[in-house]
Formats: C-alpha cells, structure tokens, sequence
C-alpha cells in the first residue's frame, strides 16, 4: 500500500459505505494522515475484519491530522439517486474538514469535483492509500454503528447482521413486514 500520492500537498482520502444498500443512509468519510506518522495495518475496510476495524478507528482518530464523517439519508438517497448521495455525502464530509486538503483522493471512478481543490480518482483506492483506508473504516464503522441502532427499532430486518446490505433474509423480512421509514423507495427489492 502506498503511503501518500503526493509527497508535498495535503490530501485527504475519500471513501463511502452503504452505496449498494437496500437500507440506511449512505455514509462518507474524508481523512487527512500526518505523512511523519503512517498507520501500520490500514487496508480496504472490507478486507478487514470488525475486530480488526474496530482497533484501528481509535487509532485512526488520534493520529489524523483531521477527519469527519456525514450521513446522507434514505429520502435524500431517492430524491437525487444513490450515485449522487454517495457524492453529495463526500462533498458534506470535506466540509466538515478542521483543515483544508489541497488534493482529494476519492475511491472509485467518478466524482463530483469539489469547488477549487484537485482530485484523483482510484479504482480499488481504499486498497491502494493509507489515507482512502482510513476514511474507508471511519465510514463503515460510522455506518454499522447507526445500522445497530436502528435495529433496536426493527429488529425483524436483522440490520446489526446484514447492515442493510440485500441478504436473503432481509429480503425475506421486506416481502413478510414490507418497508420501513429507513429503507430506499427507490430500490429494487
């Protein structure tokens, strides 16, 4: 895994969670590194697992030099289409930046760009930079995090197990129960 893209601007890595979703809000996350204190075990959030996330965020959130993390909701998902929100999500993450990056890495092929800062787009980026694996965690553990919650409310959909995502058995409880305020309209069940 490479360390930085740049060895002289400030980048922040940009990564999301939730896109393919059939519940729950899509979540982004925006991470800028100390480039003199890299964080040794850094992967693509879906590599690791939740033990393994779970030890890293703390260490994640005390040696970034900034962070944050925004939510975007399933109304907001079905009103502009989840690509969009996946945007809009990162977007409403760099905002809420304590430092402005002058270089975005975003994970993925497409990206809204972001008024008067340079960005790169990478495949398979939360695999590639420290600080897209960074924001790949913060995401994911935000996400699954609120997924639990929301379980409490709901418990028939099993979203502490399958965080959303379309399993069998969540497709099973959305024919038996049907939707609930917390699923996509807009998605195909």
């Amino acid at each position: 895994m490479n360390l930085f893209f740049s060895s002289h601007k400030i980048e922040a890595g940009c990564d999301e969670a939730g896109r393919g979703c059939l519940a729950g809000p899509v979540v982004a996350a925006a991470v800028i590194l100390d480039k003199n204190n890299p964080i040794s075990g850094l992967n693509d959030s879906k590599q690791l697992s939740p033990k393994k996330r779970q030890t890293l965020l703390p260490i994640i959130k005390q040696n970034a030099l900034a962070y944050a993390v925004a939510f975007i909701y399933p109304e907001r998902i079905d009103e502009v289409n989840i690509l969009n929100a996946s945007f809009e999500a990162m977007h409403k993450a760099i905002d809420k930046l304590q430092e402005k990056p002058e270089l975005l890495l975003i994970d993925g092929n497409r990206f809204v760009p972001y008024p008067n800062i340079e960005h790169h787009c990478i495949v398979k980026g939360d695999a590639k930079f420290q600080s897209i694996a960074a924001a790949s965690i913060l995401a994911k553990e935000a996400r699954d995090e609120y997924m639990k919650k929301i379980d409490l409310e709901f418990p028939q959909y099993e979203w502490k197990k399958n965080m959303g995502y379309p399993t069998k058995s969540h497709k099973s409880a959305l024919y038996t129960y049907g939707a609930t305020k917390y699923h996509r309209k807009t998605f195909k069940y």
